[in-house]
């Protein structure tokens, strides 16, 4: 569906009806057609990509200040429970009470550089941002990705699989958390949502990039509340979001087309496309 009614289609085809116009509705014609190639131009510059993001997706705000700190705190405490646990010589993993999970957003089957799987760049900066606010709050790290819709006849690791490889290589961090089956962000949610319940989490960070902050948002609270009415002894999880990867404006090119604007014009309107329709 998104192939077919987001740029440049769209305008494509405004371009073809009024060239067909023009003969019998001059004036019509030549508006429908300048109509078409505005939309190409527009679509492609990242003024249209920071309007969608500001004044349609409206993503929350970075992590910053009390929030920042109150999970520094939930990390300080785990750090302390982890500690009197191999000060008793017990063994065993203590269970933390919030979770730092990054969602998977595509992975290459086979990067040939490395001749293993490999991240996108959205699901790579997903991840080392997880590790960053890891590092800065004590608290584990978790990823949330098995095989996107589009690849489920490839082979190779799921994206989680292979986040946990490029944490332990390229960050050594080893990840809490691999959920590896979800093939979309529904069920990123549904999977994690119940992976953290069976282990009495309270509280899961999602980290995602801006845009995509509000879906996740939305299905993960859906997620959690489902989970509460199925297992009623438990609290509600708590859905703290850690946006990452904000659209920035740089002045006047801006206005002009370019590939990054492009990109991020059709993700911005997949995702709001994806809120009217509740997907």
């Amino acid at each position: 569906m998104t192939a077919l009614v987001l740029p440049p289609v769209p305008f494509l085809v405004l371009i073809v009806v009024g060239a067909r116009l023009i003969l019998p509705r001059r004036g019509l014609g030549y508006l429908v057609l300048l109509l078409g190639v505005l939309g190409i131009w527009f679509s492609n510059c990242q003024v249209t990509a920071l309007a969608l993001q500001d004044h349609v997706l409206k993503p929350p705000g970075p992590l910053q200040g009390a929030e920042l700190a109150r999970l520094e705190a939930a990390g300080k405490a785990y750090a302390q429970q982890v500690a009197q646990l191999r000060r008793a010589g017990r063994g065993g993993a203590v269970a933390p009470s919030v979770a730092v999970m990054a969602l998977g957003a595509g992975r290459e089957p086979l990067a040939p550089e490395y001749g293993v799987s490999d991240l996108t760049h959205f699901s790579a900066e997903r991840l080392r941002y997880a590790i960053w606010l890891g590092h800065r709050t004590g608290l584990p790290v978790g990823f949330s990705g098995g095989v996107g819709w589009a690849q489920q006849g490839d082979v190779g690791a799921s994206e989680a699989e292979t986040a946990a490889r490029v944490a332990q290589q390229f960050y050594g961090v080893p990840l809490r958390w691999t959920e590896t089956r979800s093939a979309d962000t529904r069920q990123n949610a549904l999977l994690t949502v119940t992976m953290l319940g069976e282990q009495q989490v309270q509280e899961v960070v999602v980290v995602t990039d801006a845009f995509h902050m509000p879906r996740a948002m939305r299905v993960f609270n859906e997620a959690a509340r489902h989970e509460a009415a199925l297992h009623p002894d438990r609290p509600v999880l708590k859905v703290t979001p850690a946006p990452t990867h904000y659209w920035r404006r740089e002045g006047g090119l801006d206005w002009l087309p370019s590939v990054g604007g492009a990109t991020n014009v059709r993700v911005a309107l997949k995702e709001a496309l994806a809120q009217l329709t509740g997907v």
